[in-house]
């Protein structure tokens, strides 16, 4: 159940004569030119490969695209758990489509953006990220049924904010760890399907299930499996709690959300750890857990709107004395998702 944020990527683009798709980024320094007409199977590692994949999934999937020049901005902080590399794809992708004169429905979009990172940069990412990126709604969360890709808009209070605590950190395992708790999940799946052969995915495992069969897998296995399990059930009454505005409870089920993170999907960290630590000793504050794909990154924190700059003063303050790092925080409120705006310029000596 996401929600997007009002920090933005911005992708600007232009066309060209020839058939060169020319890349430069106001954040990372080099010019990156490709021909369209001979992409790339898989990513070079470098940051343009968010860009280049888009184009080439665009390109596969029978759009005609044109020579351009993009220009990208970002204000998303990467390695932030963040879903920095979602929002360059779906605003790569909304500007080749653009320039050409083509569109997609959104959540095909989404699709294409997660084959994207799946295969061309080689993450085994869901799609979740992507499809905020592209449906969020202003004030709303989303919570997002992966498989069928029906969702429910649900409204998120006025009176709260999201404080969002970057750790400032990023531990160096994140991205193979990440791969493992997925091969781990899936290990799950095969050994429950002796006794649940419908069973396509963790989704269609009950606890009772689960708990039923909790000696026939390997500890680690179990715990995998049982965050996934949980996790399912603690979204389905998040959802019911906001809308019934039941801010309390909604915040109980981040803390359970953030110790499962940590004690059975163990991708948390000490950094991680502490700002959810700190934050539950200041006024207005709800519930909070850690973010994104894990060891590292930020934590989100649910806080009343009028407590919400002194809350960040104060865990800033405190963070930086236990860690000897200053975090970077972000107030904010649950955004629209993506959208293309013509006639805009944009300098980047200017930004």
């Amino acid at each position: 159940m996401p929600c997007a944020i009002g920090l933005s990527t911005h992708v600007a683009i232009s066309p060209r004569d020839d058939r060169q798709l020319v890349l430069q980024s106001t954040e990372f320094p080099g010019r990156f030119a490709f021909d369209l007409d001979h992409l790339p199977e898989r990513g070079t590692g470098e940051w343009s490969d968010y860009v280049l994949g888009v184009a080439a999934g665009l390109k596969e999937g029978g759009y005609a695209l044109k020579g351009a020049n993009l220009l990208v901005h970002g204000e998303i902080p990467i390695g932030a758990g963040l879903s920095s590399s979602a929002a360059i794809e779906v605003a790569s992708a909304l500007a080749l489509l653009s320039l050409s004169g083509e569109t997609m429905p959104l959540p095909e979009l989404a699709k294409l953006c997660q084959r994207c990172e799946n295969i061309f940069i080689g993450a085994r990412v869901g799609i979740m990220d992507q499809f905020v990126s592209c449906l969020g709604k202003s004030g709303h969360a989303l919570m997002l049924d992966c498989r069928s890709l029906k969702f429910e808009l649900v409204p998120i209070p006025g009176e709260v904010r999201m404080v969002i605590c970057n750790t400032m950190v990023k531990h160096q395992h994140a991205g193979g760890e990440y791969n493992r708790r997925r091969e781990e999940c899936e290990e799950g799946v095969r050994i429950l399907a002796q006794w649940y052969p419908g069973i396509r995915a963790l989704r269609d495992v009950t606890i009772a299930q689960l708990e039923q069969h909790a000696s026939d897998i390997p500890p680690i296995i179990l715990k995998r499996c049982r965050h996934v399990v949980e996790e399912n059930e603690r979204v389905r009454s998040g959802a019911r709690c906001l809308l019934a505005e039941d801010l309390a409870r909604f915040g109980e089920l981040m803390r359970e959300s953030h110790r499962s993170l940590r004690d059975l999907y163990e991708v948390s960290c000490r950094e991680l750890d502490l700002m959810v630590e700190l934050a539950e000793e200041l006024p207005g504050f709800y519930g909070g857990r850690m973010t994104g794909g894990g060891f590292g990154g930020s934590t989100v924190n649910l806080v009343e709107a009028a407590a919400a700059e002194m809350f960040t003063a104060e865990i800033s303050d405190r963070y930086q004395k236990e860690i000897g790092i200053k975090p970077a925080i972000y107030i904010c409120s649950a955004a629209d998702g993506a959208k293309i705006e013509y006639g805009r310029t944009y300098d980047e000596n200017r930004q």
